[in-house]
């Protein structure tokens, strides 16, 4: 889709829930777009926005959403949004394309993704080697599923040749496309992960929901959800990225400090819909991994360049300055 499409048909949300076009954001407005707004791991973007964290230093903030991470990136490019809550390897990837974006905040050190296997192959798909010939369902091309499925695959011995990917987004589109068998196999998020396994529909192959098993998966912590911004407005705008980070800690805080049910009930009701109690025990055995202060893990960066250098040979480690993918300036700034 492109990226004129993409933007006529994104969501909007606002405070109180209600919902508007893009076309209605005033000029000082500062636009952030999440890659799949209801996603548990982006859930301090809508808390920061429900309990009034970005209005109350001064701030306007729409938040948008798009459902899969690299369309955000594109509108960020595009210069149609200010900020994308997604996940830090774009950092990286837009670095070796030369663009310049870095991350104020993080979220947490695991992913938060899950690699689920249709229950009906589970039988025949034992581990990523399984994969071949087979078609694998990931948010987007380009997305962070689609880096962490290429790596998976590659770790155990296929080549890119070897498997299909299928863009499928997230929550009830992965769900149909697994249930039509479009894909055997696919990376996703909660609370989709919770309701495929609920209904017995899927089991987990590879579990990136926690930083114990992305060690293990992944050879180290691979720092995911964040804030990112283009650095060129970060600098030109100093003290609104100090307030958007602020308000991003405050929000991650909050999820420490309150229970799944607390937390869930400042939440929009189409987040869950029918399956509050499902949302809920997602959001229980998750939050803990969520980060209390923001900051990126040390070896973190390092880990996601060695895994986009080996999926993708135009991203070369000798020429990627990871000092330039995050900043903890404004961080720093929040505990003077």
């Amino acid at each position: 889709m492109s990226t004129v499409r993409r933007a006529a048909a994104m969501t909007v949300f606002v405070l109180g829930a209600s919902f508007a076009t893009r076309a209605c954001y005033a000029d000082d407005t500062i636009t952030l777009m999440v890659g799949g707004i209801d996603k548990i791991i982006y859930l301090p973007a809508i808390l920061a926005k429900r309990l009034g964290y970005f209005e109350q230093p001064g701030l306007d903030v729409s938040v948008v959403t798009e459902p899969a991470g690299v369309n955000a990136e594109d509108e960020l490019i595009a210069g149609a949004v200010q900020g994308v809550v997604g996940f830090y390897d774009h950092t990286i990837d837009l670095q070796s394309k030369g663009t310049e974006v870095e991350s104020l905040v993080q979220f947490a050190s695991a992913p938060g993704e899950v690699e689920l296997v249709a229950a009906s192959h589970a039988g025949d798909i034992k581990t990523p080697a399984d994969f071949k010939g087979k078609s694998l369902g990931v948010t987007g091309l380009g997305s962070s599923t689609d880096f962490l499925t290429q790596y998976l695959a590659k770790k155990f011995g296929l080549a890119r040749s070897d498997y299909r990917l299928l863009p499928v987004d997230a929550d009830k589109t992965f769900i149909n496309a697994m249930r039509a068998h479009r894909i055997v196999a696919g990376m996703t998020t909660e609370p989709t992960v919770s309701e495929l396994l609920a209904s017995r529909e899927a089991k987990v192959l590879i579990d990136l929901r926690t930083e114990a098993g992305t060690r293990e998966a992944l050879g180290g912590p691979y720092p995911a959800g964040c804030l990112y911004m283009r650095a060129a407005w970060v600098n030109e705008h100093p003290d609104a990225a100090r307030k958007l980070t602020h308000a991003f800690v405050r929000a991650l805080q909050y999820i420490h400090t309150h229970s799944a049910e607390q937390i869930v009930a400042q939440l929009p009701r189409s987040y869950y819909q029918n399956r509050k109690a499902l949302y809920v025990g997602a959001l229980g055995a998750y939050r803990h991994t969520f980060s209390t202060d923001g900051r990126m893990p040390a070896d973190g960066p390092r880990t996601v360049l060695g895994i986009l250098s080996t999926i993708d040979p135009s991203v070369k480690a000798t020429d990627i300055d990871l000092s330039k993918t995050y900043t903890t300036a404004y961080l720093d700034d929040s505990e003077k």
